[in-house]
């Protein structure tokens, strides 16, 4: 079974260009398409506590992530077709991401070491209401 149409959650960090380096791997013997999606946590939080001195915290977010995915999409060997930021909580991401355009394969990373994340993942909301293959890629 090949995937043609793969959607990488990535974060802001190094680790994400292995995920999107095993997402060319998947899609290139299908020239298939990539979708890069990341996710930032609702910073109104942050702005609360940290008044009027930042700024827009969510534009500088939002920037800062902007320019990581361009960096991602420039260091790859392969296209990548689209880019996506989305505000929430990764499970509610990956869904609304699939919402708007269906995907063969989610490409997801484990960024953290400790047991209980491992099996508390973020992503396990996706996973168990998507009949979509979900690849986890410990980091």
């Amino acid at each position: 079974m090949g995937y043609y149409n793969v959607l990488v959650a990535v974060a802001v960090a190094a680790d994400s260009h292995r995920l999107v380096e095993k997402a060319v791997s998947i899609v290139r013997p299908y020239n298939g398409q990539i979708t890069l999606v990341s996710m930032i946590a609702n910073p109104e939080i942050y702005n609360n506590f940290a008044g009027p001195m930042f700024g827009d915290l969510r534009a500088l977010m939002e920037e800062e992530t902007l320019l990581f995915m361009e960096e991602l999409r420039s260091r790859t060997d392969y296209p990548i077709d689209n880019t996506r930021i989305i505000h929430g909580e990764l499970g509610d991401c990956l869904t609304y991401a699939n919402q708007r355009q269906p995907f063969d394969l989610v490409i997801c990373g484990n960024h953290s070491d400790s047991m209980l994340s491992k099996v508390t993942c973020s992503a396990v909301r996706f996973i168990n209401t998507s009949r979509i293959d979900v690849l986890i890629i410990p980091l």
